[in-house]
């Protein structure tokens, strides 16, 4: 009998995969690529809520998490994913900058914002009010995280390529056959397809279109990553990303000549010098009206869990998230009620 039947391989079911195959345990893993959030995403890392200079909830210790975790997987797939790279909050004007101050002597973000406004000069950004600059931040390569650990799964014999078929598993008291498989449990990591999943469709998952241009800029030469109405990340040979825009009428993953135009329309406020396009990317981000992630039991089904909601922040919160279910099945750790499922309430399971 396998322990994990895994459904989606995105950040979130590889989180899941990795903390199980930690501790020994068996897994098999479905993935039919029809959700690509994970791999459109910006990949950033940020301890502080920028536009309230406030600090992400549980911050340090999902930090603490991402620099172990993805360090390891750096090793394990021999791979460079993660790359430590301030961010610099751009300024526009003294009262702006006199809020940096107050938020850089609050105790709890005393680790993460500089105490000093940084003026440094970069060609193509006029900034007269300077930058606030995060520390502890970065962004892990999303796509190419994907694509190895797909491979890493693949070379073990473990990763199933085609669309999961709730009709055909079939639930016991133990365990559940699944294609004449058996596991002890199932982790639905599934992002937006969570709509599709006649267990756990009744959870309030909202779908939050995001846009995203590349742009080949050579005269910019950015070591930072600039975050202003968008964020401008540097990915080397010139390359930037540029993000995000935030849709919630629009459920479909295809780029929109709307969401372009409004990211050119920041991205000119911004930038003085020459850029080109050089491609458009969209995906659907699993988000929560109460921006926590949903961790949980089916209550019905002891064996059918969820792993999902992780939103805008799902390189932060999917090995934090990882590791409480899997601790939750494992060693019966009480779950966080600000992630757990129970707190909908309102939800008739029958």
């Amino acid at each position: 009998m396998t322990d994990y039947l895994i459904i989606g391989s995105g950040l979130a079911g590889i989180a899941f995969s990795e903390i199980a195959l930690q501790h020994d345990k068996t897994i098999k893993v479905y993935e039919n690529h029809s959700q690509n959030s994970s791999t459109i995403a910006g990949g950033l890392y940020n301890p502080v809520i920028l536009k309230r200079f406030s600090e992400v909830w549980k911050s340090q210790e999902q930090i603490d998490l991402v620099n172990h975790f993805y360090a390891g997987l750096e090793s394990k797939l021999n791979s460079k994913l993660d790359f430590k790279i301030p961010i610099f909050r751009k300024l526009f004007s003294v009262e702006e900058q006199n809020n940096w101050f107050v938020a850089s002597d609050k105790p709890n973000l005393v680790p993460f914002l500089s105490t000093s406004i940084n003026h440094k000069k970069y060609d193509g950004i006029d900034s007269p009010f300077g930058y606030g600059e995060v520390m502890q931040s970065g962004y892990v390569d999303t796509s190419e995280l994907l694509k190895k650990y797909h491979e890493f799964l693949i070379s073990k014999q473990v990763l199933k390529l085609e669309t999961f078929l709730y009709e055909d598993l079939v639930i016991n008291t133990d365990f559940v056959l699944y294609k004449n498989e058996k596991y002890r449990q199932v982790v639905f990591a599934e992002g937006y397809g969570i709509h599709a999943n006649p267990y756990f469709l009744l959870l309030p998952l909202d779908g939050t279109k995001g846009e995203l241009l590349i742009i080949k800029a050579p005269n910019l030469n950015l070591d930072v990553i600039i975050k202003s109405s968008v964020f401008i990340l540097p990915l080397g040979n010139d390359l930037y990303k540029i993000g995000a825009t935030y849709n919630w009428e629009d459920k479909t993953p295809t780029p929109t000549e709307e969401g372009k135009q409004e990211l050119l329309s920041h991205l000119k406020e911004l930038l003085s010098c020459d850029f080109e396009v050089v491609n458009h990317l969209a995906g659907i981000r699993p988000t929560v009206k109460d921006r926590r992630p949903m961790v949980g039991t089916h209550p019905k089904h002891s064996n059918l869990h969820v792993l999902n909601g992780l939103g805008t922040r799902g390189v932060m919160l999917a090995p934090a998230m990882a590791k409480v279910l899997f601790n939750y099945i494992e060693k019966a750790e009480p779950l966080d009620p600000a992630v757990d499922i129970k707190r909908f309430k309102k939800i008739n399971w029958d």
